[in-house]
C-alpha cells in the first residue's frame, strides 16, 4: 500500500527529478496556519463522511478561512490523479479503486448539513474511466439538487481528453450553474507544466459547454510565477473571451515541493491589479486576480456578483 503522506509515493514520477530551490514567500502571500472551531467541525464532517477536498489534497493557502466559514470544496473520484502535471499537489498515479456510486449521496449530504448556499465539486482525473467520470459529475449534481435546491453549483472539471466528445453533454445536462475547467497555464508552458492536456481542446471545452447551454456560467483560470509573460497572460484572456468565458481567475503559483516546477518569481500585488484592469476591459462579467485567489475562492459571493453582472449586461443590450 501507498502512503500518500510521502512525498516519493505521493508523485513517484517525481522522485527522480533533481530539486528546485523554493524561495522564501514574501509578506502578502503569507497566510495564518488553520485552526478554529469552523475549520475543526468542516474537517470532522470531511471526515466522517469519508470525503475527499481539494482544499487539502492540493494544499490550498487559504483553508483555514474558507473551513472556518464551512466552506470546502469536494474532491470527487478519489484522491489519486492519473496525471502528472509538474505544477500540482495531488498524488499521481493508478487509482486503486472504481468510482464510488455512493459517494454523489455522500457529498450531497454534507452539502446539506453544512447549509451551504454555494458549492464547488471539483475532481482528479480519471483516464482509466471510459467517461473520464462525466456520469459521476451529472450524478453528484443531481443528489445535491435533490437534497439542497436552493444551493447553486459550480463544477471544476478534467479535460475528458480521452473520450468521446459526447460525455460533455451528460455533464451540461445536469446543469451545473457555473462549468469551470482551469487552462492553468499559457499555451506555450504546458509541455512541461501540463504535459497530458492540450490547450485548444480545453478552449475549446469550455466553448462547446457555452453553446449548449447558454445559460450555464463558464469559468476557467490561470496561474502565474511559471515563466509566463504579460503577453502570453494577455493573449490567454482574449483566447478566453473569443470562447465566451465570463469569469477568469489568475493566481500565483506556489512551488508545493522541490520536486515541482521551479517556481520562477513571485507576481506583485501591483501587477495582479493590472491584470484585473486588463481583463475586465476585455469584456469578462466576473474577474478575480489576487496572490491568493484560487478557483473556488470566496466562490459564493462571487457567483452573485458574476449573476448581477450578466443581469447588468443583459439590461444594457436591450
Amino acid at each position: 500500500m501507498r502512503d500518500l503522506k510521502l512525498p516519493d509515493q505521493r508523485h513517484p514520477e517525481k522522485a527522480h527529478r533533481p530539486d528546485n530551490a523554493q524561495p522564501k514567500k514574501p509578506k502578502w502571500i503569507r497566510v495564518k496556519a488553520p485552526v478554529g472551531k469552523g475549520y475543526m467541525e468542516t474537517r470532522k464532517i470531511m471526515r466522517d463522511h469519508k470525503l475527499v477536498t481539494v482544499c487539502e489534497e492540493a494544499g490550498c493557502p487559504n483553508v483555514g478561512e474558507c473551513w472556518n466559514q464551512g466552506h470546502a470544496t469536494m474532491m470527487i473520484m478519489g484522491e489519486v490523479c492519473t496525471r502528472a502535471c509538474t505544477f500540482c499537489n495531488i498524488a499521481t498515479g493508478k487509482p486503486p479503486e472504481d468510482l464510488d456510486p455512493f459517494e454523489p449521496g455522500r457529498v450531497a449530504d454534507v452539502v446539506q448539513k453544512l447549509g451551504l448556499n454555494h458549492v464547488v465539486v471539483t475532481s482528479v482525473d480519471r483516464d482509466d474511466v471510459k467517461d473520464g467520470g462525466a456520469e459521476h459529475f451529472a450524478q453528484t449534481i443531481r443528489a445535491i439538487r435533490h437534497r439542497s435546491p436552493g444551493t447553486t453549483i459550480e463544477i471544476l472539471t478534467p479535460d475528458f481528453i480521452n473520450c468521446d466528445p459526447a460525455v460533455l453533454e451528460l455533464v451540461v445536462e445536469a446543469k451545473p450553474d457555473v462549468f469551470n475547467h482551469n487552462l492553468e497555464t499559457v499555451p506555450g508552458l504546458y509541455p512541461e507544466v501540463r504535459p497530458g492536456a492540450r490547450y485548444f481542446h480545453s478552449l475549446r471545452l469550455l466553448q462547446r459547454v457555452r453553446e449548449m447551454d447558454p445559460s450555464i456560467f463558464t469559468k476557467s483560470g490561470i496561474m502565474v510565477g511559471l515563466g509566463e509573460t504579460r503577453q502570453q497572460v494577455h493573449q490567454v484572456m482574449d483566447d478566453m473571451r473569443a470562447a465566451q468565458i465570463d469569469f477568469l481567475t489568475i493566481g500565483q503559483y506556489l512551488q508545493p515541493t522541490p520536486k515541482h516546477h521551479t517556481l520562477d518569481r513571485f507576481v506583485t500585488p501591483e501587477e495582479f491589479a493590472a491584470y484585473e484592469k486588463a481583463a475586465k476591459g476585455k469584456g469578462f462579467l466576473m474577474v478575480s486576480a489576487t496572490p491568493l485567489t484560487r478557483s473556488s475562492y470566496h466562490a459564493g459571493d462571487d457567483f452573485a456578483r458574476l449573476r448581477e453582472a450578466r443581469e447588468r449586461a443583459l439590461a444594457a443590450a436591450s
